[in-house]
């Protein structure tokens, strides 16, 4: 199943509960977001874009998001979900995810997020610091030259 990830450099590992179940026996599409939230703050996580906002007061604004449905996933099952950022600017990024069902060891959905980087005290958009720059490169050295042509 590791093969079905590659590329994902953040893997989050979510129980699907009972409670996410909808009246046709599957997980509801609203749950989706909530796993690509937990995927998304699992990444945020390793390059310390959450406690950079304590300090700075920058921080990353959800500008977009969507799913794409592939298998139907039912209780009980955990999920695997590989994040990744898959475009990067000045000012913003593009996230992937991948989930994969440990019960069907398939991909069962896909989806991106947009995310606009966003100065809480000015109230503005505002540049990545360099700092979380280097970081995602170091995670995912093949955005590197992205990076280069956005200085």
């Amino acid at each position: 199943m590791s093969n079905l990830l590659e590329g994902y450099p953040v893997i989050t590992e979510i129980p699907v509960a009972w409670g996410e179940m909808d009246a046709l026996n599957h997980v509801n599409n609203v749950v989706y977001f909530r796993y690509f939230e937990t995927a998304r703050l699992d990444y945020f996580a390793d390059i310390g874009l959450m406690e950079e906002m304590q300090e700075t007061q920058t921080g990353p604004v959800l500008s977009e998001t969507s799913s794409r449905y592939r298998r139907p996933v039912t209780y009980p099952d955990k999920l695997l979900v590989g994040s990744r950022v898959s475009e990067l600017a000045e000012d913003s990024f593009v996230m992937e995810y991948k989930i994969v069902s440990k019960q069907q060891g398939a991909v069962t959905t896909t989806g991106t997020a947009k995310v606009v980087m966003f100065n809480f005290k000015t109230q503005k958009r505002a540049s990545l610091s360099e700092s979380l720059l280097e970081k995602i490169v170091s995670m995912q050295p093949e955005l590197g030259d992205v990076v280069a042509t956005t200085d």
